[in-house]
């Protein structure tokens, strides 16, 4: 894997360096793969192998980005290095095999209609790495995931589990650089770096009141989390969601940009505010009992009030 000193190399020295180690990034820079770039938690976590073929099967499903891919291949059998059951051989308690975690018959439907490319076994098997992952991209297409039609949809239905959708998608968003979570790259050095710090915090729980682990607190709340986001951008917002709304630039829809601040309720009565990603999404805080999560930032039945962009 990817040792973060590498990434201090230059010229030749890096390529090769990074070539030797199988490392994700040299192989994203090198290859030309599609999608969002890998952050250093996914160099750091992901075998250069399954690297290429989440983003070589990513490719064959226009709109699927390669880390949704690697959080299902985290998710199930921590890229096939899991020792459970029913990773290498035999099944888990519900029947499913292999790194991607198939039940048998769902894979002898994805791969009759789709065969994998070569490079497989013969016939295909859900305990093979190559022909699982791409078994795994053609049923997330076929289920949704094609020109980005329904992600959330598709993940569903691959596990019917609502609190699966967030991880899967909690996951893929640590995998993606900063510069490019949620599919749309942020141009802002202020921006960049309050989503590099938000996506750090997803996973934490939602704490009425909270600053975060620097104020000695286990989590945030939706106002804590932005404003800590812009203080680690080295710019002050105010402590509160209706106060925040009131200090920052006001964007409509049409204009959002990765790092702008969307609010809901009414322009006088804001109760929850959320971090804009790109890509129609957001990192926020949620409500108590939920954790800090990745969220479409438009949802039926919103009372979304507006955004702002935090003056620099």
């Amino acid at each position: 894997m990817l040792k973060s000193t590498l990434a201090f190399l230059s010229g030749i020295l890096l390529l090769v360096a990074l070539a030797a180690a199988g490392a994700v990034g040299a192989l994203s820079s090198l290859t030309g793969q599609p999608g969002a770039r890998p952050s250093h938690t996914a160099m750091e976590d992901i075998p250069g192998e399954n690297y290429t073929l989440y983003t070589q099967a990513a490719a064959t499903c226009p709109g699927l980005d390669w880390s949704i891919l690697a959080a299902i291949g985290k998710t199930e059998s921590d890229h096939g290095r899991s020792t459970l059951p029913g990773v290498t051989s035999g099944t888990n308690h519900a029947g499913a095999k292999g790194p991607m975690q198939f039940l048998q018959p769902t894979f002898d439907a994805v791969v009759a209609e789709h065969p994998p490319p070569p490079g497989g076994a013969n016939p295909p098997s859900p305990y093979n790495l190559h022909d699982a992952v791409y078994a795994a991209a053609a049923y997330l297409c076929d289920s949704g995931a094609r020109d980005g039609h329904d992600l959330t949809g598709a993940i569903f239905t691959y596990n019917r589990a609502d609190w699966y959708v967030a991880d899967i998608l909690a996951q893929a968003a640590h995998y993606e650089s900063p510069t490019t979570i949620g599919g749309t790259t942020a141009t802002n050095p202020a921006a960049l770096q309050a989503l590099n710090y938000a996506e750090g915090q997803l996973g934490l729980p939602y704490l009425w009141g909270g600053d975060g682990p620097a104020a000695g607190e286990d989590g945030f709340d939706c106002s804590g989390l932005t404003r800590a986001a812009y203080q680690a951008a080295g710019i002050t917002i105010p402590r509160v969601a209706q106060d925040q709304y009131n200090a920052g630039q006001p964007v409509t829809e049409d204009r959002l940009q990765p790092g702008d601040l969307v609010f809901y309720g009414t322009p006088t009565n804001i109760h929850h505010v959320g971090l804009y990603i790109g890509g129609e999404h957001m990192i926020h805080a949620p409500r108590t009992g939920e954790l800090i999560q990745i969220s479409p930032y438009r949802y039926p039945g919103d009372d979304y009030a507006g955004a702002t962009r935090p003056a620099e």
